[in-house]
C-alpha cells in the first residue's frame, strides 16, 4: 500500500526512525523542519481505511489513532492533542482525511507526531515508506507532503483561523462538514468544504445551534466553502451540520463539555 505524508499539501517535516532508543524500533518521529513548527499541525490519514481512537491520558501514546487498512495493514499516530473522534469511536477515512492535531500527549516530552507502519501480523515495519522515501533505521530525512494537494485548496482550520481545532466531521457526498472548537474563547466554528465542482458555484451550507438557543445558517452557491459559522457554546451541547447540494448532515446536540 502506498503511504503519503501525514500532514497538509507542500509542508515539509523531518521524518526520524531514531536508533538506538526508541520504542518501537522503527517508529517515525515527525519533527519540526526549517520554517514549519509541527505543534497543533493538521495529522492526516496517510491511506484509506477504518480509523479507531483511543486515549492513554498521560502515559505511552497518549491520544492515539490507529487506522486499519484493506490490505490488513494498519498505521498509527500518537501524542496527539485533539482527535476529530472521541476516545472509543471510529470512522471511514480515505487518504488525505484529517484526523487530529500534533500535541504532546502521553510519555512526550515535545510535541511531535510518533508514526508507525505495522504489517497485518501486527508487527512494526522498521523501513517504513512514505511519498516514496524509505525511512530505514538510524535516518533522519525531510520529506515533503502531497496528502491532500488534489482538491480543495482550503482547510476547515484556516477558514475558522486561529486557535480552532477540528473536534468532529462528517463525510457528505461532494464534502465534508467540519466542527472545530477554540479553547481559548469557548467558541464552535462550522464549514462545509466542498470536493467537487471546485472553483464554480455550486449549493453548500454549514449551520451551528448551541442547545436552547437559534440556529446560524451559512447558505449560498459558493466556490470551495460554506462557513465559517462561529458561536459561543462554552458548556453547552451544540447541534451542527451542514450539507453539499442534495447531501446532508445533522447532529444530535453533543459536544456538550
Amino acid at each position: 500500500m502506498s503511504h503519503k505524508s501525514p500532514f497538509n499539501c507542500g509542508k515539509t517535516f523531518y521524518a526520524n526512525n531514531w536508533l538506538p532508543d526508541h520504542s518501537p524500533s522503527g517508529a517515525i518521529d515527525w519533527q519540526d523542519y526549517g520554517g514549519d513548527d509541527i505543534d497543533g499541525e493538521t495529522v492526516r490519514a496517510t491511506a484509506a481505511g477504518t480509523a479507531y481512537f483511543y486515549d492513554l491520558g498521560n502515559t505511552s501514546y497518549g491520544k492515539w489513532i490507529e487506522i486499519r487498512h484493506s490490505d490488513g495493514t494498519r498505521t498509527r499516530y500518537a501524542h496527539l492533542a485533539t482527535m476529530v473522534r472521541a476516545a472509543g469511536g471510529s470512522m471511514t477515512v480515505s487518504q488525505g482525511t484529517a484526523i487530529g492535531t500534533v500535541g504532546s500527549t502521553g510519555g512526550s516530552n515535545a510535541p511531535h507526531l510518533h508514526y508507525e507502519q505495522r504489517n497485518s501480523a501486527g508487527t512494526v515495519d522498521t523501513s517504513p515508506t512514505v511519498e516514496g522515501v524509505t525511512v530505514s533505521l538510524g535516518q533522519k530525512t525531510a520529506i515533503k507532503s502531497t496528502n491532500a494537494c488534489s482538491g480543495n485548496p482550503y482547510t476547515p482550520e484556516g477558514v475558522c483561523g486561529s486557535g480552532y481545532s477540528i473536534i468532529d466531521s462528517a463525510a457528505l457526498t461532494g464534502g465534508r462538514a467540519y466542527l472545530l472548537y477554540n479553547s481559548g474563547n469557548g467558541y464552535n466554528c462550522v464549514v462545509t468544504l466542498k470536493s467537487t465542482s471546485l472553483g464554480s458555484a455550486s449549493p453548500v451550507s454549514a449551520f451551528l445551534e448551541p442547545e436552547g438557543e437559534s440556529r446560524t445558517t451559512d447558505s449560498g452557491s459558493y466556490d470551495y466553502y460554506a462557513g465559517p459559522v462561529k458561536r459561543d457554546a462554552a458548556g453547552q451541547c451544540v447541534k451542527w451540520g451542514g450539507s453539499v447540494g442534495s447531501s446532508s448532515y445533522t447532529s444530535g446536540f453533543e459536544h456538550c463539555s
